[in-house]
């Protein structure tokens, strides 16, 4: 280590440590205070991102810039560092980081099925924990700081990872040479959310995403009642949550769609939330962009695949593939949207691999620029602290990087990192590197030696022609000694050779021969490659450069769409249209589409410059209607309640379930998204139609609500053996109803009263289902439940809209008929459960025949794609009519979901929501060739086809490209299989 160095950074942090504890007593000797000041001259100065000052100097003093610039006069006692030739950049700020506060570990057993808090005095939830403090557990790793402080990193903003509400951070300077109280920047630096559970708590609710996702939106409710005074006991953690809502507000997301959800949740709470990306945001990046929030961004690029055994490559998806391909880009592109982002080293296996990652991210596109305000001046602005973090200036702290070149280059050595002033050495800036190939001259004989590393941990290869030798390497204090072994295999004898090293193209020393003769050799560093290797060498530069990057598709999935479908001008001629409506069935018809609207029907209809497609011989169909579904989901359950009427399935939708474009092949256009029956009161239904590739926003119907109950064996827990939620019985089922009814009559009165009230998102949807502004669709299997809820139902005022299930519905349906309650069934389910036992095929013609508005459902993501031939099994059981029937899955379900007027029939002014089948719709040969939603096809059969062998030609030269990487001798993943989850009534999600 330079002693002049060494003698600079001893004497600051003595007066850095005396100045702090100046209070103290003296026991050792005579008090002094150094007041010394330390200059650094002739440097290349970067004091701000796209900021040079060339031969500028530096002045610090007590661990803080006293000056920067040009010219920076010399005080009388000031130490004088001279970085010739060197570089000085801010410090890295890490922005999101667990560093020396350690997570609590989950309680054994897992968790237990707690439905009331374990604390008094706090929120009425233990995951929201808004009072922890992280300084009060925090401990410094002075191992992970030494990791942090060798990537260029001299400050952390760090709290507890724990919980939903997770409390305040710290910001902590990485000075090795200080302590705790010397190291905190700030004891509140922000406040930290996530959508995982707390590992200190069993508590059930929230058990799902979509939980978590109404919990923090009530929490923010219930802050601002409580800001107001209206709470007469003291809460803890509301009362800290408040008080650090004046930091910034860190939100925790794993993935594109927590982000979308998480800026949902800002803009409905109006809480600015910074959001800590998953990387994947160039998925979707206009509507990340139309977030218009701030991102902490991770740089964790991975593997490609070890697709050399094709039987193993054969398991990694297309998904898997474009991931591997597209995630390097995804810096890129929130820079090219204009968004501010940091970088975060968080989910890197160590903090060293963000500069490999980096370098990856510049090669597609980020700029160097982009990413130093990324890891500088970004996160000092978004923690509010740019007056003394993130770039070099009066005042500032002294944390500071010194480089032998620009920083991002790839042969450029970071020195030293600075924090507070406190000198912390990674590599000794007085080591010359000699790394290169020479030429050693020894004895009459050349060898080949070839080192690397030299600066951090030297190898070397010596070869005599092709030969290669043992060899051994030490390089200390500027002298080299090289040790290798004689040509002969069998020979153990090494020839030691040692030298002074310098920077000319020569050296010479003193070698010793195996048989201890002393003579003197020359090494000769060699020159640059031949002009043919060096242009194979910048073709191959180029080539890594200028990586390939498959384009993004609608999802960007298999089977994604270069482009989003668009509306188009259709004329269909000659088909034979099931209207659904007085009219009948259609003979050779012709049907324009135009705007996303049905604009005419009859023969011999004009093309006026539309489309024209010939459907002789086939028919043309409305599009199908599922009205209970659960496909396009992430979680289907909230469960950790007995009512869970807050929780909203949009929170959840999965707009690249593959699902998707499954059904629109099996001709369905239009789904209700259900919560499923894991309690009574369910959550918020997401009426969707299927626009592949297209957001959330523009699926969901927003207009159209929906809510799902639930009776029977599920909702009583009959078979998992819980016995700490209520209700345990069906008779304890119907009580809840009543009781969650007459709360929220109280608080619609409440609420009408004019009087201040708490804003209660369970009974808000509550009042909605008693003023008819949403509608029940019930899970309904046994006639006394049915009657029971319809009892319940007419008792306060209202209707059922829907028993879906409903396989006792034919016991019943007089009853229903009168009450104007619909029935969504199954064909020919049956058995599947006790309650089941009395099922019969025959339910649904009964049903109707005794005028009750009856479908056919799935509630599973196979039979949603064959709705068309489960409708043709009521014609065979009980003799439905063909048209009734078809009702049954277009029209019938339409009306459920109060779309009739928009869908469900060809009429013109409606939807174009159609479906071209290749033969009569209820056979089971029937083909859906084309399904259109509001005029656009987002099913071609045709299409359909050229994407197979679109799929195939992409993973091939994604493998090929997979395999190169494997070639290079670039770290490869092991082939894995994605599997799908397929969800349904009973499927319960497991937070973190």
């Amino acid at each position: 280590m330079n002693k002049k160095l060494f003698l600079a950074g001893w004497l600051f942090l003595m007066c850095f440590t005396l100045a702090a504890q100046e209070y103290f007593p003296v026991n050792d000797g005579v008090k002094t205070v150094n007041s010394n000041y330390t200059l650094f001259k002739n440097a290349t100065l970067h004091p701000a991102p796209g900021k040079t000052i060339n031969n500028g100097s530096m002045l610090i003093k007590d661990g803080k810039i006293v000056s920067v610039g040009k010219s920076v006069k010399e005080p009388a006692n000031a130490v004088v560092i001279d970085l010739k030739g060197k570089h000085v950049y801010p410090s890295f700020i890490e922005m999101y980081s667990s560093f020396g506060v350690k997570k609590p570990e989950r309680s054994s057993g897992g968790r237990s099925g707690e439905y009331e808090a374990s604390r008094s005095g706090y929120y009425w939830n233990d995951h929201v924990r808004a009072e922890t403090d992280a300084l009060a557990d925090f401990d410094y790793d002075s191992k992970a700081a030494k990791e942090l402080v060798e990537a260029g990193f001299g400050a952390v903003n760090t709290h507890k990872v724990d919980a939903i509400a997770r409390g305040n951070g710290i910001l902590v300077a990485l000075n090795t040479g200080g302590n705790t109280a010397d190291r905190l920047i700030d004891t509140k630096s922000a406040q930290f959310f996530s959508f995982d559970k707390s590992n200190l708590s069993g508590q059930a609710y929230p058990s799902s995403k979509m939980g978590a996702t109404a919990l923090i939106r009530q929490l923010f409710e219930d802050a601002d009642w409580y800001a107001k005074g209206n709470v007469e006991t003291r809460d803890l953690a509301l009362e800290a949550l408040n008080a650090n809502m004046s930091l910034p507000q860190i939100f925790y997301g794993e993935g594109l769609y927590d982000d979308l959800r998480i800026a949902s949740l800002s803009k409905e709470t109006g809480v600015p939330f910074i959001i800590v990306g998953g990387g994947d945001e160039y998925k979707r990046i206009d509507e990340v962009k139309a977030t218009g929030a701030q991102y902490i961004l991770p740089v964790n690029f991975q593997d490609a695949y070890d697709v050399e055994d094709p039987y193993q490559a054969d398991y990694v998806s297309l998904s898997q593939m474009l991931e591997w391909n597209q995630e390097p880009t995804n810096p890129a592109k929130m820079q090219e949207a204009g968004l501010t982002f940091a970088l975060t080293t968080h989910s890197l296996k160590s903090p060293e691999k963000m500069m490999d990652m980096l370098k990856k991210a510049f090669k597609y596109g980020l700029s160097k620029e982009t990413a130093l305000e990324a890891l500088t001046t970004v996160p000092a602005q978004l923690l509010g602290k740019s007056d003394e973090l993130g770039s070099l200036k009066e005042n500032a702290w002294a944390n500071f990087l010194v480089t032998s070149g620009e920083l991002f280059e790839e042969d450029t050595i970071l020195y030293e990192n600075w924090v507070q002033g406190n000198q912390q050495v990674i590599k000794d800036s007085n080591v010359l590197d000699i790394d290169g190939s020479y030429a050693l001259s020894l004895g009459g004989s050349t060898y080949d030696v070839s080192i690397s590393k030299s600066t951090e941990k030297p190898s070397v290869t010596v070869k005599s022609g092709d030969t290669k030798l043992g060899s051994k390497i030490n390089y200390d204090n500027g002298w080299l000694n090289l040790m290798f072994t004689a040509k002969d295999a069998e020979s153990k004898d090494f020839t030691r050779v040692v030298t002074q090293v310098s920077d000319a193209q020569m050296w010479s020393g003193k070698a010793i021969q195996p048989n201890g003769s002393e003579t003197s050799f020359t090494m000769t560093k060699k020159e640059a490659d031949t002009a043919e290797d060096e242009e194979d060498k910048e073709d191959d530069e180029k080539e890594a450069d200028e990586p390939f990057v498959m384009p993004l598709t609608y999802p960007n999935i298999a089977y994604g769409y270069d482009e989003k479908p668009k509306q188009e001008t259709i004329l269909f001629k000659n088909a034979t249209v099931w209207t659904n409506e007085d009219v009948g069935i259609l003979e050779e018809t012709d049907v324009l589409v135009k705007n996303g609207k049905i604009a005419a029907i009859g023969k011999n209809l004009s093309s006026g410059g539309a489309k024209v497609i010939d459907a002789t011989g086939k028919h043309l169909t409305s599009g199908i209607i599922d009205e209970h579904s659960h496909i396009a989901a992430f979680s289907i359950n909230e469960g950790g309640q007995n009512s869970s009427a807050e929780v909203r399935m949009k929170d959840v939708v999965n707009p690249d379930d593959i699902d998707i474009y499954r059904d629109l092949a099996g001709g369905v256009t239009t789904i209700q998204l259900l919560h499923g029956s894991a309690n009574p009161i369910g959550g918020q239904s997401a009426v969707m139609k299927l626009k592949w590739g297209s957001s959330i926003d523009e699926m969901v119907l927003d207009d159209t609500k929906f809510i799902k109950f639930a009776l029977g064996e599920n909702v009583k827990q009959s078979n998992w053996g819980s016995y700490s939620r209520f209700p345990q019985t069906r008779m304890g089922v119907q009580q809840m109803y009543t009781d969650y009814f007459q709360r929220a009559r109280e608080y619609e009165k409440a609420k009408n009263s004019g009087e201040p009230y708490r804003k209660d998102y369970e009974m808000e949807t509550l009042v909605e289902i008693l003023n008819a502004d949403r509608f029940i669709s019930s899970h309904s299997y046994v006639q006394s439940e049915i009657n029971m809820l319809m009892k319940v139902a007419e008792d306060f005022d209202f209707r059922i809209n829907t028993f879906t299930h409903i396989l006792e519905g034919y016991k019943v349906a007089d009853k229903m008929a009168e009450h104007g309650v619909a029935g969504s069934t199954f064909s020919d389910w049956w058995a599947y459960k006790y309650e089941v036992n009395d099922a019969i095929p025959y339910n649904a013609a009964i049903m109707w025949s005794e005028g009750v508005l009856t479908g056919i459902n799935s509630d599973d993501a196979e039979m949603s794609r064959r709705l068309n031939q489960e409708a043709a099994k009521t014609m065979k059981y009980g003799g439905v009519p063909e048209e009734e029937a078809w009702k049954f899955v277009t029209l019938n379900p339409a009306k459920m979901l109060h779309l009739d007027d928009r869908t469900g029939s060809i009429k013109e002014g409606k939807d174009a929501d159609l479906v071209l089948w290749s033969t009569y719709p209820m056979s089971v040969s029937a083909i859906a060739e084309k399904t259109l939603i509001e005029g656009a096809v987002y099913f071609d059969l045709e299409k359909d086809k050229a994407l197979r062998k679109s799929i195939q030609e992409k993973k091939n030269k994604l493998s090929t490209m997979m395999l190169r990487d494997k070639n290079k001798g670039l770290k490869t993943q092991p082939a894995k299989k994605e599997e799908k989850q397929r969800l349904d009534c009973d499927t319960l999600e497991t937070l973190n």
